[in-house]
């Protein structure tokens, strides 16, 4: 089974025009952050024109923009200001509150990149126990979906564990009823380890898909650097006849336990492209014999 196609907007410059270009298929995930350029702005009109389209913000990282209108606020110091990245309660609830100002709606809430506070495991897991605990009270209103954890590294580096997000959870609604909806983590030729892992019935996704959560996979194409480095014989090996970012793109949408692969699909043509790659995956035997190839340099 493949994993359905959604729209990121990390450096698109066309945002509006690639959520309409999206949105026009049915119902689509559209993933964003507060840090994405404009994304917001230009997504919201898009929003209100396609109420199926399904859209994914973050907390935690902010511009230059947004950091000194929060100081201006009184939630966040200078010194935090710099940091370009707060999960200070506060600071989760000011900023969501201007996200859904700016999109209207908002489907999940992710955590963006909590590892990137530094901490060891047992410093993280209460920053990330209130920051669940803001974005509770939020689902419970109504006012968004659900939420989630975006992470580049946190899996990997054993920052948290798809349980140990549940269990803050629990504890963050004072239930199991919680909210937590969603898991993201790089997925790619270059970040393979998640299919590797997945391929052995292993790992985050596998375990946040049994566990009832949405999961989401980001950079396939490993922020467009990837079709670079992919020879002619490995994406013929692939699939024949594939171009090298047809062919990464391809592998990273049939990782196993994978709900969703992110694309930032600047215009109609790429979309296209990438919805007709995926329409046929490539089966996991063949996926293993990729990563071993990979593996062996």
């Amino acid at each position: 089974m493949t994993a359905s196609l959604g729209l990121g907007t990390y450096r698109v410059r066309a945002v509006e025009q690639a959520a309409r270009t999206a949105c026009a298929d049915g119902p689509v995930w559209i993933d964003t952050a507060p840090n994405y350029g404009g994304a917001h702005q230009a997504l919201g009109p898009v929003i209100a024109d396609h109420p199926r389209a399904m859209v994914a913000t973050k907390t935690g990282f902010f511009t230059p923009a947004e950091g000194g209108a929060a100081l201006r606020a009184g939630v966040l110091t200078a010194a935090q200001v710099r940091t370009g990245h707060s999960l200070d309660p506060a600071f989760v609830r000011w900023q969501t509150e201007r996200s859904l100002a700016a999109l209207g709606r908002i489907d999940l809430v992710f955590v963006h990149n909590p590892e990137r506070a530094d901490l060891r495991p047992t410093e993280l897991h209460p920053v990330l126990r209130e920051v669940f605990a803001v974005l509770e009270e939020f689902a419970d209103a109504g006012r968004v979906g659900g939420y989630g954890v975006a992470t580049w590294s946190g899996f990997l580096h054993d920052a948290f564990a798809v349980s140990e997000l549940l269990g803050l959870a629990i504890e963050a609604a004072g239930s199991g009823e919680h909210h937590l909806r969603a898991v993201e983590q790089p997925v790619s030729l270059v970040m393979a380890r998640p299919m590797v892992l997945a391929l052995d019935g292993r790992g985050p996704l596998v375990l946040a898909s049994a566990a009832g959560l949405i999961t989401f996979g980001s950079s396939p194409l490993h922020g467009g650097e990837l079709p670079g480095l992919v020879t002619h014989e490995l994406a013929e090996f692939i699939r024949p006849g594939s171009s090298p970012a047809t062919a990464c793109f391809l592998a990273a949408a049939s990782c196993p336990s994978l709900d969703v692969v992110l694309l930032s699909a600047g215009t109609a043509p790429h979309w296209a492209a990438a919805k007709a790659a995926i329409a046929a995956p490539l089966d996991p035997g063949h996926l293993r014999k990729v990563t071993d190839v990979l593996a062996q340099g």
